[in-house]
């Protein structure tokens, strides 16, 4: 995994986790949000790697995207994706953080820099 795609997944988790702690708000508590936000952002992530669209045919050559993601990877990811928002949840309390905003968003990027260190081992394991 180059640091390309590693730096879009995170941005992209990043970004869909402030959008989901910006459209749940209040409506579920902040471990909930956290971890739907973290199961979002993984979701997106996984699907924009995975599906081909043909306007984005010049992103895929440049990213240099040879393989879809298996899906026994996209089962271990959507695990490690509530634990990162377990985890964001954990350090939005001990920073005293209340925003859903930046709880979303911590989680979408923890569980966004988990699937990357899955992804990375993947790759980096012999088939």
């Amino acid at each position: 995994m180059t640091a390309v795609n590693f730096l879009i997944l995170l941005i992209l988790c990043s970004v869909v986790g402030a959008f989901t702690g910006l459209v749940l708000g209040d409506a579920v508590g902040n471990l909930y949000l956290a971890m739907i936000a973290g199961l979002l952002a993984t979701i997106i992530a996984v699907a924009a790697r995975n599906i081909k669209i043909p306007q984005l045919v010049v992103i895929y050559s440049a990213l240099a995207i040879e393989r879809p993601i298996p899906l026994s990877l996209i089962i271990y990811s959507v695990v490690t994706s509530l634990i990162g928002g377990a985890a964001a949840f954990g350090i939005a309390t001990a920073i005293h953080v209340t925003s859903s905003v930046a709880i979303g968003s911590l989680g979408g990027f923890l569980a966004g820099l988990l699937v990357a260190i899955l992804m990375m081992v993947y790759n980096e394991s012999p088939s």
